[in-house]
């Protein structure tokens, strides 16, 4: 008799995590802590972002060091919609994803040509071009960023409130964990999972390795530019700096944290990395000398991170055993 997904280890514990994030605005503001909810919204921004990552990365085995443009670029809508008087919800989202996926199939389309360590290179040089060009527009506050005048308004829903915000990120982060799920049995994410394993395979059973991957890389860079979204609401305020190098490498560190290849990896690690972060922060100014010997441990002793851990306890429960036969006539 094999035990339903719902009730292992790998799947119900991540499942708890979130519905008990769910119940964070009102625990704040019970104790009237709403920084809580400023903190924990930001979590949930990073794990959208990760898990997108997740998709390009985990699902397809394409290391991208510049995930963060799609991130500075679903910001940037907001920003610079606002700036000129567009207060649409709407808008902004069609803005950051229409741009986040042109900007993706173009990168997408040049740097899946190589493959390695010229693949990494040629994302992050991207990354970087979008980041100077953003610091050399003066007119929209080039290095000091902007400030969000006017946030999302999606009809009567406006992401002008941090619980607004808080509520919005946890329904994305459900959506896109769903997908992910559904991603990873469904034919597309079997090609391309068979694709990060043998390109020359999958092209041989004639389903295009090479186009798999850039959908796939598109994909990622629309759902990044919707975190982009929610933290430029949340911030009330886009910078350059999240365009950064670092902040890509941030959400490749969320990633293998959690479990490269996994749905609720990206989730996990983004939750350890914030969590690890603010507490090691209330003990010394140097924290990322502790955090940095925590992530290389991670990657050593769980190659699979988190969940990885969570799906060797999956393993460890016992199994029920076979029923008793007792011989026909004996008691």
């Amino acid at each position: 008799m094999k035990t339903s997904s719902a009730f292992r280890p790998s799947t119900w514990i991540p499942l708890l995590l979130l519905g008990l994030l769910a119940i964070v605005p009102t625990v704040a503001s019970g104790f009237d802590q709403p920084y809580w909810t400023a903190f924990f919204a930001r979590i949930l921004i990073y794990a959208v972002a990760a898990s997108a990552l997740n998709l390009a990365l985990g699902y397809g085995g394409l290391v991208s060091f510049g995930h963060a443009l799609f991130l500075g670029i679903g910001a940037y809508a907001v920003g610079l919609c606002a700036f000129h008087g567009i207060g649409s919800g709407w808008l902004h989202l069609l803005v950051a994803v229409a741009a986040a996926a042109a900007a993706a199939l173009v990168i997408g389309a040049i740097s899946l040509r190589t493959s390695g360590m010229a693949f990494i290179m040629i994302t992050l040089a991207f990354a970087q071009m979008g980041y100077f060009l953003l610091v050399s527009l003066k007119h929209y506050g080039g290095d000091d960023g902007l400030s969000v005048g006017s946030t999302s308004r999606f009809g009567p829903f406006d992401l002008g409130s941090t619980s607004a915000v808080y509520y919005a990120a946890w329904l994305v982060l459900v959506a896109i964990l769903w997908s992910m799920a559904r991603v990873r049995v469904a034919p597309f994410g079997m090609a391309l999972r068979g694709a990060r394993q043998n390109v020359k395979r999958v092209d041989a059973i004639g389903l295009q390795a090479h186009h798999v991957r850039l959908v796939a890389f598109v994909l990622s860079g629309m759902a990044c530019a919707v975190a982009g979204v929610l933290l430029a609401n949340l911030n009330a305020f886009v910078s350059p700096s999240t365009l950064a190098w670092t902040v890509s490498g941030e959400l490749i560190v969320m990633v293998v944290l959690g479990g490269i290849g996994t749905v609720f990896g990206p989730f996990l690690g983004a939750l350890l990395f914030f969590v690890l972060e603010e507490v090691l922060k209330g003990f010394t100014e140097h924290w990322m000398a502790v955090f940095g010997p925590v992530v290389v441990l991670v990657a050593l002793f769980g190659r699979r991170g988190i969940a990885g851990w969570l799906e060797a306890l999956n393993r460890k429960r016992p199994s029920p055993g076979p029923p008793d036969i007792v011989a026909p006539g004996r008691a």
